[in-house]
């Protein structure tokens, strides 16, 4: 192959690349993975205001377990592997456990986050169930980091 057939080729491979590249979209637009709750108790529609897959939850180590598989699948992308965000989003190591922490959780959940029209974290609430959510929140809170 000549320089100049070398030059058309790789210049068409970098314009398809970039223009199927033009479909992707910013992390916003992801669909929610389904997430197996199985084992969990069920906790019904109306939403609870505290975690009850807590440390006393006799299940817990299932919780736990659901909730770091659920945050992989969802949360991750945004918030970071393992819960370390890298400035997208952020850092919820450092959510408070207990009832301080669960209301804000809840409230992020059910709402999501809007600024100024843009949709940062959908209504995560509205794509997982209460049991998928609550178990992520025990997961995270085995991350917490003191300040």
């Amino acid at each position: 192959m000549t320089n100049n057939n070398k030059f058309i080729a790789i210049t068409g491979a970098g314009m398809l690349a970039l223009a199927l590249s033009g479909g992707v979209q910013a992390h916003g637009d992801v669909t929610p993975q389904a997430v197996d709750i199985q084992g969990l108790d069920a906790l019904g529609e109306e939403w609870l205001d505290q975690n009850p897959y807590g440390e006393e939850y006799e299940k817990r180590d299932l919780a736990v377990e659901v909730g770091a598989s659920a945050y992989n699948q969802n949360c991750a992308r945004c918030h970071g592997l393992e819960g370390v965000s890298g400035g997208i989003a952020p850092d919820l190591r450092y959510l408070e456990p207990g009832i301080d922490g669960d209301e804000w959780f809840k409230y992020r959940v059910v709402n999501g986050a809007v600024r100024d029209g843009r949709v940062y974290m959908p209504k995560m609430a509205d794509y997982l169930s209460q049991e998928a959510l609550w178990a992520i929140r025990a997961w995270l809170e085995t991350k917490y980091v003191q300040e």
